[in-house]
């Protein structure tokens, strides 16, 4: 018969120090670490499998600006020349801003509605 004796080394026989376990151990924080990163992609708007339609403006007011959109697997971009609203033209109409703050587009040549 033996006898087992019970005290401050108990447990520390040498069945814990097996380094399988702590390999073990590693796979399962790796798989968390996949798992929680393949939800990030998933609801990244960004993403290429999403069908969504989305526009994105980097830079905006810059003369670097970007604009991204996505329509669905289709991504197009457009990018500012950098030069601002000077050249050949003609002027399109006339903008008003009413008391209350919203703005009125007057075309060039408009006739008048008469009630």
């Amino acid at each position: 018969m033996t006898r087992r004796r019970f005290g401050i080394l108990d447990g520390l026989d040498g069945e814990d120090d097996d380094p399988v376990l702590s390999a073990i151990n590693l796979v399962d924080v790796f798989l968390v670490v996949i798992g929680m990163l393949m939800i990030a992609i998933i609801q990244n708007p960004v993403n290429p499998f999403a069908h969504d339609t989305l526009t994105i403006i980097r830079n905006a007011g810059r003369p670097d600006m970007e604009i991204l959109q996505k329509d669905g697997r289709t991504v197009t971009r457009f990018r500012s020349s950098g030069a601002s609203g000077a050249g050949d033209g003609e002027k399109a109409g006339t903008a008003y801003r009413l008391k209350d703050g919203t703005m009125v587009y007057v075309p060039a040549g408009a006739e008048p509605v008469r009630p």
